[in-house]
């Protein structure tokens, strides 16, 4: 009597699969330093959960790109990703924002974290809607309003107390919730393709941002302010060259002063 043979699974199917692991290996660190930033901003540790959300963020660019260099991209893996990101950068800069900069005006403090929370998952919502073969995003992505609050807090780690500056911090907040919700149009950057060859200029730049990013956290800063402010500016130019030029004043003048114009008698 014939045993019948277990067929093996090829090797290629399960390395297949090892590829669909890796993508929701870095969501799930992307949920664990954001849960993990909540915890953080409860303690006191401002400092360290504001580098956990640029760890998350670091994580949640790197799976989107993996799943894509590697064919692995499917609906269970975009839909988990957009749960940890509200984790990430909807509940936890929400918290760090509050308990860094709005606790002094309690209510008024967790009214604006919570439309930064409602706005990100409005945001995070619209963007599984559109479709992502689009160069640009439709308002300003959720972890770019997370790194901003996160730069901003590492920036001064100290809690704002000073009654002058709690408006500017809600303002802030505020401000980057508006953006998220808007249709202004902002570079996905999705177009680079990193599997060709890059010029050795190209190189010496990424890494003298780099080592820039090692002296001070403040160039962050100033890359995360051009990327917000680049589609407000760009939609603000665009119209400006559209609008029809005004009348020069000194013409308007001179014809006041000639009195309308007259075809000639025959």
């Amino acid at each position: 009597m014939r045993v019948p043979r277990v067929k093996r699974r090829k090797r290629s199917e399960t390395i297949r699969r090892g590829f669909y692991l890796i993508p929701s290996l870095f969501t799930v660190a992307n949920m664990f330093c954001g849960f993990l930033a909540i915890v953080e901003s409860t303690r006191g540790h401002f400092e360290f959960a504001a580098f956990l959300i640029l760890v998350a963020a670091f994580a949640d660019a790197l799976d989107g790109r993996i799943a894509r260099l590697t064919g692995t991209t499917s609906a269970f893996g975009e839909a988990y990703d957009s749960l940890a990101d509200v984790v990430s950068f909807g509940a936890a800069p929400a918290m760090l924002a509050y308990q860094w900069g709005l606790s002094e005006v309690h209510r008024v403090g967790m009214a604006v974290v919570f439309l930064f929370l409602v706005a990100g998952s409005i945001r995070l919502a619209r963007f599984s809607l559109y479709s992502h073969d689009t160069v640009d995003f439709i308002g300003l992505p959720i972890p770019a309003g997370a790194a901003a609050i996160a730069m901003l807090v590492l920036t001064s780690p100290t809690p704002v107390t000073h009654p002058a500056f709690i408006p500017v911090v809600a303002a802030f907040v505020l401000a980057l919730a508006l953006l998220m919700v808007s249709n202004l149009p902002y570079k996905s950057f999705k177009g680079v393709d990193l599997r060709r060859k890059w010029p050795a200029p190209t190189l010496f730049l990424i890494a003298l941002v780099f080592s820039l990013v090692t002296l001070t956290p403040y160039v962050l800063c100033v890359l995360a302010a051009i990327y917000i402010l680049s589609a407000p500016v760009a939609v603000l130019t665009r119209r400006i060259r559209r609008s029809p030029p005004s009348p020069d004043p000194r013409e308007v003048h001179e014809e006041e002063l000639d009195g309308p114009k007259h075809a000639a008698d025959p």
